[in-house]
Parts: C-alpha cells; sequence; structure tokens
C-alpha cells in the first residue's frame, strides 16, 4: 500500500481496527506490522548522552504506518528543525509513556491541532501539551506514518519507553525480545589502562596505555593504583550495525571490581556520560572507552563500584587476573581475560604546575584579567589542576582565555563573563561569546551587560568575544517549480546561526519546514498557493545578534 493510500485510510476513519496482541503478558504491542530490526539500540553512548530508546528499522521507506502499541492518551507533540523532528508522546495507564521520533506525518486529529497551531502562531516549531481524554488512541491504531525528519540520517523510527512519573528512559526492547532475534554476543576491541596521577604506573609511565584485544595475551607491567576501561560494541543476528553493551563486568582475581548496567536513565543523568567514558578518546579519536571507574563527583545510578571506586591497587609483585564479562539483553556473554604483573618501580610525585586547583565536591571561582568563571559544586566530576592562559592583544575585542590543556566536561551550564575593551561597532548586541578549537570557532552566544559579555558554558576550552553583523545567507532553489508550490531555500549563517526565520506570500504567513541537517525551507503545505496567478513572496531570516536578511521574489 502506499503512503497516499495511507492517509486516506487515516482521514477515512478514526476507526481503525485494534489489532489484537499476539502476546497479552506483554503490555506492548508492535509498532509495526513488519518484522523489527534494530539500527540503534538503548543506552548507545553519544555525545553528551545515551541514546534514550530503540531505533527500528523501516526497511529503508519512510511512511510505514506505526500503531499505538498500547491503549492512551496524546500528551505530548513537539516539532523542532533537528533533534526528533517531529515527534509524539503518549502516555499509557500503565505508568509509562511511549515516545516516536522523526515521523513524517502524523495522524489526521493531531496534524490539525498542529497545523492550527503553526499557523495561529507563526511558527514552525511546536511543543503542545494535552491533558487525558483530549485525544486518545486505541492499541493497535495507526497513529503517523514513520520518517526522516529532525536529526536523522536515514528512514528509522526512534521508540522511547519512560516512565510516566518520574521521565526515567529504559530499554524498549525489554518487551520485545520474542520479535527480536539475538544470539550474538557483544566484542571489544581493545582495553586502557589508567594509572592515577601520582599514585601509579603501567609500563613504568604515568600516562595511561591502549592494549589491543590480540595483545591481552602478553601480561603488563604496573604499580600502584590503576583503573581499567573497555572499547566494546555489541551486535545482533542479520545485520551490519554495531549497538552498546547492556552489561560490563570487572573482576580482579575473584573479586568484582566494577559493574555498569545500562537498563535506565533519568534526563539529568545523560551528561554524566562524560564522566564515565573517556572523554578526551571521544573528543581526540571521536573513539568510546567505557572506564571501569566511577569519577568521585559521579552519580550515574547504572554504574556500581566497590569501596575504592573500580580503582585497583597493585602493591604486590604477583599477576593479577583481570577479566571483563560483557553481556547482552539476551544473555549473550564475551569474556576477555588479562594479566597485570605487579612489578615495583619509581612513581613520581604528583606536583601539577597549575595556577588554579577546582575541587569537585566545591564550588570554584577562576578569575583572570578580564574574566571570571564561576562553578558551582556539583559541576564538576574530579578534581582538576587548571591550566589557564591569557593571551592579550589590546587590538583584540577582547582576550583570549584558554581555559585548561585539554577540553573538560562540565555537568550543566556554568557563568562566564569575558569583559569587552574596544568596540569595533556600536551595537552591542552584535557581540557573542566564541568557543576556538584549533582553527574552528563555534558561537557560546552570550549577551552584554555592563562591560561584560555573559553566557553560559558546558566544557573548559578556549574562549573569547567576537562581533557577528553579518545577515544570513538566503538561497532560492528550485524557481521553475515554485508554480507548482514546491517551494524551497537554503538558508544558513556562517557565525551566530539562524535564529528565526518567517515566510511571507502575498503578504499572509505561510508555513515553512525547516531541516537543521539540510538548511533548507521546504513549502509545508503546497496545496494552499493559488495556481494561474501570479504571487509576491518575502523571506525573512534572522541570526542570534539580531541581523536580519529579507528577500523578495515574484513567480
Amino acid at each position: 500500500m502506499t503512503i497516499r493510500s495511507y492517509i486516506l485510510l487515516l482521514a477515512l476513519g478514526g476507526c481503525l481496527a485494534t489489532r489484537a496482541q499476539e502476546h497479552p503478558e506483554k503490555p506492548f504491542i508492535s509498532p509495526f506490522d513488519f518484522p523489527l530490526t534494530l539500527s540503534g539500540n538503548f543506552g548507545e553512548l553519544r555525545a553528551n548522552h545515551f541514546h534514550g530508546g530503540v531505533d527500528f528499522k523501516t526497511q529503508g521507506e519512510i511512511g510505514k504506518p506505526i500503531h499505538c502499541i498500547a491503549d492512551g492518551y496524546v500528551s505530548r507533540v513537539s516539532v523542532t528543525p533537528g533533534g526528533y523532528g517531529q515527534a509524539l508522546y503518549i502516555t499509557h495507564p500503565n505508568g509509562y509513556t511511549s515516545v516516536y521520533g522523526h515521523i513524517s506525518k502524523f495522524a489526521p486529529a493531531v496534524a490539525k491541532l498542529v497545523e492550527e497551531y503553526q499557523y495561529e502562531n507563526e511558527t514552525f516549531a511546536v511543543d503542545l501539551k494535552f491533558e487525558p481524554g483530549q485525544l486518545a488512541f486505541k492499541s493497535g491504531e495507526i497513529i503517523a506514518l514513520s520518517g526522516n525528519e529532525g536529526y536523522s540520517f536515514g528512514p528509522h523510527l526512534h521508540m522511547e519507553i519512560r516512565r510516566t512519573d518520574t521521565g526515567e528512559l529504559i530499554d524498549p526492547l525489554q518487551f520485545y525480545t520474542d520479535k527480536v532475534k539475538d544470539t550474538t554476543p557483544p566484542r571489544a576491541s581493545l582495553v586502557m589502562l589508567y594509572p592515577q596521577p601520582g599514585k601509579g604506573v603501567v609500563s613504568g609511565s604515568p600516562k595511561k596505555k591502549a592494549i589491543p584485544v590480540a595483545a591481552l595475551g602478553t601480561p603488563v607491567e604496573a604499580w600502584g593504583e590503576i583503573a581499567a576501561g573497555i572499547k566494546a560494541y555489541d551486535y545482533m543476528d542479520g545485520t551490519h550495525n554495531n549497538y552498546g553493551v547492556r552489561s560490563v563486568v570487572l573482576y580482579v582475581d575473584t573479586a568484582e571490581v566494577f559493574r555498569s548496567t545500562v537498563d535506565g536513565v533519568l534526563p539529568e543523568e545523560n551528561r554524566m556520560i562524560n564522566a564515565w567514558t573517556d572523554y578526551e578518546e571521544h573528543v581526540k579519536k571521536n573513539s568510546w572507552v567505557m572506564r571501569s571507574q566511577i569519577l568521585p563527583g559521579n552519580p550515574l545510578r547504572m554504574l556500581q563500584a566497590d569501596e575504592k571506586g573500580g580503582v585497583v591497587t597493585i602493591d604486590e609483585e604477583r599477576d593479577y587476573h583481570f577479566r571483563y564479562e560483557l553481556e547482552d539483553l539476551y544473555g549473550n556473554k564475551n569474556t576477555y581475560r588479562f594479566v597485570v604483573r605487579g612489578c615495583r618501580m619509581p612513581i613520581e610525585e604528583y606536583n601539577p604546575q597549575a595556577k588554579h586547583y577546582l575541587e569537585w565536591d566545591k564550588g570554584n571561582v577562576i578569575q583572570e584579567p578580564g574574566m571570571e568563571l564561576v562553578i558551582p559544586r556539583g559541576m564538576l566530576y574530579e578534581d582538576i589542576a587548571l591550566n589557564t592562559k591569557v593571551i592579550k592583544d589590546t587590538a583584540a575585542i577582547a582576550y583570549e582565555y584558554r581555559l585548561h590543556d585539554e577540553a573538560v566536561p562540565l555537568q550543566a551550564g556554568c557563568t562566564l563573563m569575558i569583559g569587552v575593551h574596544r568596540f569595533p561597532v556600536e551595537d552591542t548586541s552584535k557581540y557573542y561569546v566564541v568557543r576556538k578549537w584549533g582553527n574552528r570557532k563555534g558561537s557560546a552566544g552570550g549577551k552584554f551587560d555592563d562591560g561584560w559579555m555573559k553566557t553560559t558554558i558546558r566544557e573548559l576550552g578556549t574562549y573569547t568575544v567576537a562581533v557577528d553583523t553579518v545577515s544570513p545567507r538566503v538561497t532560492p532553489l528550485n524557481r521553475s517549480q515554485w508554480k507548482s508550490g514546491n517551494i524551497q531555500f537554503k538558508i544558513g549563517d556562517a557565525e551566530t546561526g539562524v535564529r528565526d526565520y518567517k515566510v511571507m506570500i502575498d503578504g499572509r504567513f505561510e508555513l515553512f519546514s525547516f531541516s537543521s541537517k539540510t538548511a533548507r525551507l521546504s513549502m509545508k503545505y503546497p496545496k494552499r498557493l493559488k495556481r494561474g496567478v501570479p504571487h509576491k513572496l518575502e523571506v525573512i531570516v534572522t541570526d542570534y545578534c539580531g541581523n536580519e536578511t529579507r528577500k523578495e521574489y515574484k513567480f
């Protein structure tokens, strides 16, 4: 059946038959009428967050009917240029809320309310909340069509299961183990050993050491306090994808020293992924290494360790037998063994030459000439010997501040203030804080206040102030097709990014969708365009410093 046929079915009814549950003991039925396969699983390691659901493949197509997995009511609908794109939230009486992301079309009753809101408020972005009884669906009814909207790079359905009372995301796959086959265990590619600063060495060095799995048969010499980490992925039958590992357990000799079980995550725990994984490896190499150590400022619930937080003391000249056990939801296991040989060797005292020493369990304030950074308690995962550097250039708008040699993640936004000492333009709304990575830079936002630029940052790095007086770019596309309603533009901004846009046709607001993935504006409802008459179109695009571009076209 074609997408058009499905839409016609939806429009004709609201009385689609509810499918019988094949497994009554399961609280949820399948969202699809075809066999389920995954392109992403729950808890996969992502930048600054855990993957909060599962990604169901849709046979390489958009427009697959999505069925409501249990009786419930629509509690929220969101539309954004990135993220989930178009998303639907359905709250069920069993205490769970299901979420469906990247969808291409809502069911007619939902779509009607969304469209009305968009035109009334002249906005593409939507975040609507609903009360019980306003929009209800029965188990098996079609609630939407699958798509590739938002920050998605291939057709699929992102589906989450959340506990309604706490918002905790849990693994949806646990409800579909009878529908998804998996006999393939997780596999590791390397083990990392981490000498603790001033307390341990590995192979005579205080630096971390990577050991490929193929080399695990050769003992590694160490002395003092060390921690371990492992790079591994899970795999599933019949796919070429790799997935996150549900369970990692580390034993030393016969004792369990660390365990991670990725089965649930609260929204506020997402950034704690940066304390569990090796942040440096991720930033520099895009490599995910799961550390078998709980940093003192990391309360992530899915991690458990002994009284030393997973740190192992090598203080005897003998072989210490390490064993990693990796396991998936189906009980498929893989074991990796290696030997750390205790070998007495000198350990250099840790005396960092740093201007500031930040303590994880206290509030910290870093001040340099023309700069102040406030880091409240709870923002750091461990103590940091902070190396700061101020690059003074009186010809610049502000000094440049390097807040540490390496990128350091913060749990939430911390207030950064940078003094402005030169004003190349009078309008202070044109100034913004810049985040620099080598030769690259990006906007960190900010507002001018009494001589200072103020913003919030979530990572220690290099910051300064710049000015943006350049208006956004607007490029018309496919003009030969505009008369048919297929109207597209490409928009962008080189400095601070696109904040807002609006398109008017013949003086009336017209809804255009925006994809942050492709930077394209597209007319959402081409059938609204009256055919055979001349039109005047105006597009207005604004960036985060208030620079505006207005362009008019006739067609």
